[in-house]
């Protein structure tokens, strides 16, 4: 390989890793930590946010319309003034330039829609924020502080429940299956929804649920968002309500909610009814609320009687429904689910129904007719709404009993601490090994010392690359990797002394060095990447994160010592123009 193509290789990886690398500085030194806490929230607490600043600036716009309408909007809305002038646009209409805070208001045909303008730019401004949180190294809970949970589902219980309630199950594994995974996923939701920062939640093992929340947060409330179960129901919609509701929030969009998302005036909806959020699943898998309805507060049927739900075709249209089966054992109660959904749906004929799952409305549906028999049929959707729904019912039915079996709390003291140990310690690490390569191999170790800054900035990038966490452990394999990288200059320096001592000029010297000394950092490196990538597939936790760090560490240190230290010398060669070496305080 010539010296060019080295270089261009050298410079495509320096580039391709800093585009790695740019999303961890961008986060980590370019975004302010009010908009990090900002960004590590839940999608409804960013929601929430936005929506009451944007309230605020309206307000805040209004009344400088009121008090000077001809009033010059400063730079900080020219994102408003861009809006108003595409929609004059769009009407064809024309207007002066500058444009005035009268002239804007004009250009939206309802508050609403200015609210909407407004909170679409704190929205993007968050999630930007939060797609480079995504897309950078996370610091794990012994360096950022947070709690570590491991959770107990007891899927023979749901089981026996299921058999007890005379449910067919005819494939038990896969029941357990489909219940473990349902429990992870109301665990998400509840947690997410809590506005706790980026958990993790992963199942461990067979019947074990492992939880890794970063930040601050309340044990004993984490503790009940886990153990409690979800709350689903079934509400009538109040439609006459829900249309005065909307028009209401149409033209005060910015006044209808306060910061807590409860109504400021509670008298636009009747006494008996509550407004709550109609959500979808948006291309994450995430909820998005995509308007409100007003409900009664009165439950006509809870979830308990939910005994199964699956996803089947309409006989006529072949299309997707869902379709859901009630409890007909009364159980010591007075009427059974089947007898009180009949009852219920026979008296409101022609009128919506809700479906409720922990306060957000997940699906609502006209009831054409009187449903008894316990077995209903939701139609009008999608496959993908049709299999969302399936989920929602399913929390009512598969209740899987969770038991918390340890939980580690890490303070954020804590974390600080363990970040400044390990970073001093890869520092002064760092330092020894490169002072001890100056001085002991005089002008070549500076070469090292380029070689081991750049293997650094190559570790560094790799794990931005892929989203991998940083711990104290993996800042170990760091540590360690550093040594071994060294060691690869070492057996090259000393293959090169030995060419010296033979006679041979500098540029055949190195030459030789490197070649002879190939296969043996080959030999030790590959054995070295086996071991480490044995430890990461059978080991967990910390172990893990060394073992990843190690093998990207060896990989990147082989790349710096036979690539980049090999070209250091050769420009020195070539282009300097150096014929002594400086290698050795015996060899001249």
């Amino acid at each position: 390989m010539n010296k060019r193509t080295r270089f261009v290789i050298i410079l495509a990886v320096l580039a391709v890793c800093f585009w790695f690398l740019w999303p961890s500085i961008s986060w980590y030194v370019r975004t302010p930590k009010d908009e990090q806490t900002l960004a590590l929230g839940s999608l409804e607490k960013i929601k929430d946010y936005s929506t009451v600043k944007a309230g605020e600036d309206v307000n805040a716009i209004k009344k400088i319309a009121n008090e000077n309408p001809d009033t010059i909007l400063d730079a900080s809305y020219d994102y408003l003034v861009k809006a108003a002038k595409k929609n004059y646009k769009a009407d064809n209409k024309k207007v002066s330039e500058p444009m005035t805070v009268a002239t804007v208001l004009g250009a939206f045909s309802n508050e609403k829609e200015l609210v909407d303008v407004i909170e679409a730019k704190y929205r993007e401004s968050i999630l930007k924020a939060k797609n480079r949180y995504t897309n950078s190294v996370k610091l794990g809970l012994d360096l950022s502080g947070g709690m570590n949970i491991i959770v107990h589902a007891d899927l023979e219980a749901a089981l026996a429940a299921q058999s007890d309630s005379n449910a067919a199950i005819s494939d038990p594994a896969a029941f357990k299956k489909e219940a473990m995974a349902q429990a992870i996923e109301t665990l998400t939701s509840r947690i997410d929804k809590f506005g706790l920062s980026s958990p993790v939640i992963r199942q461990q093992g067979e019947d074990r649920i492992y939880i890794e929340i970063p930040g601050a947060a309340d044990g004993e409330s984490v503790n009940t968002l886990i153990m409690g179960k979800g709350i689903l129901n079934f509400r009538l919609v109040d439609n006459n309500a829900t249309d005065k509701f909307n028009q209401y929030y149409m033209a005060h969009a910015a006044n209808t909610f306060n910061a807590d998302g409860n109504l400021i005036d509670p008298s636009i909806i009747p006494s008996d009814c509550e407004v709550i959020g109609l959500y979808t699943k948006d291309d994450y898998g995430l909820d998005e609320r995509i308007g409100y309805l007003v409900v009664k507060k009165e439950i006509a049927l809870d979830g308990k009687y939910i005994k199964s739900a699956q996803v089947t075709a309409d006989n006529i249209t072949n299309r997707p429904q869902v379709t859901f089966v009630l409890s007909a054992d009364r159980n010591g109660e007075e009427l059974s689910g089947a007898e009180i959904f009949a009852d219920f749906t026979g008296a409101h004929v022609g009128e919506n129904l809700a479906i409720v799952s922990d306060n957000k409305i997940k699906s609502y549906a006209r009831i054409n007719e009187r449903i008894g028999g316990g077995q209903v049929a939701i139609s009008g959707f999608s496959v993908e709404e049709a299999q969302n729904l399936q989920k929602v019912l399913q929390t009512a039915w598969l209740a899987v009993p969770l038991e918390v079996e340890s939980q580690q709390v890490i303070g954020a003291s804590l974390g600080d601490e363990a970040i400044r140990q390990g970073v001093k310690a890869l520092i002064v690490g760092l330092i020894a090994v490169l002072a001890f390569m100056l001085i002991y191999y005089l002008g070549a170790g500076f070469n090292a010392i380029v070689a081991q800054v750049l293997n650094m900035y190559i570790m560094f990038s790799i794990l931005s690359a892929f989203n991998l966490t940083l711990t104290l452990s993996s800042i170990a394999g760091m540590i360690l990797t550093v040594g071994m990288s060294v060691d690869a200059n070492v057996i090259i320096f000393e293959r090169i002394k030995e060419e010296l001592r033979s006679g041979k000029s500098r540029a055949a010297a190195i030459a030789a060095g490197f070649d002879n000394a190939f296969w043996a950092i080959m030999d030790s490196n590959i054995t070295t990447f086996i071991a480490a990538i044995f430890l990461s597939q059978l080991g967990t936790g910390s172990i893990q994160g060394f073992a990843v760090s190690l093998a990207i560490g060896v990989v990147s240190s082989v790349f710096t010592a036979l690539v980049v230290s090999r070209l250091m010398f050769d420009f020195q060669t070539d282009v300097i123009g150096k014929k002594n070496m400086s290698i050795s305080w015996r060899v001249k």
